[in-house]
């Protein structure tokens, strides 16, 4: 698990929609990044909902959402139109990203949430995520760290 400080490892997934996102884009921007098991599972599902619930709040403070998981441009796609996600989902199938954040465990994808700052630095970490609820704990901890 990376640490307060560290610098954030930047990749390079595919979107829902098949399109590349880099974290190294969002450089100038404060980025939360959660990492989940699967798409379409109560939790998981529950999750996305939550964030997508404040979504609109968090994008107009100029702060980006990305979800992660190993699962395939298809299902995220399929994931975020039957939600109707308002952020990005990306597709992590060889896991290098989930790794390198520390959000592997076994032959599972953990639930963790990072805050990166606008200098793409680790700003803040949550090693253990319940999932109702997690994005006004995320929008607290935004608004403490005064990257709002």
């Amino acid at each position: 698990m990376l640490k307060i400080g560290d610098e954030a490892p930047d990749f390079e997934l595919q979107n829902q929609n098949g399109n590349v996102v880099k974290l190294s884009d969002f450089r100038g921007k404060t980025v939360v990044i959660y990492f989940y098991p699967k798409d379409f599972t109560t939790g998981c599902t529950a999750e996305a909902k939550d964030f997508n619930q404040n979504i609109e709040y968090i994008l107009s403070k100029g702060v980006k959402v990305i979800g992660i998981s190993s699962d395939s441009v298809d299902s995220h796609r399929k994931f975020s139109q039957k939600l109707g996600l308002k952020f990005d989902l990306l597709s992590d199938p060889e896991r290098k990203v989930i790794k390198a954040y520390g959000a592997q465990v076994g032959n599972r994808t953990r639930r963790i949430t990072y805050i990166i700052n606008k200098e793409g630095k680790v700003a803040f970490v949550f090693p253990k995520v319940v999932p109702v609820g997690h994005s006004q704990e995320v929008l607290k901890k935004l608004e403490e760290l005064k990257l709002l």
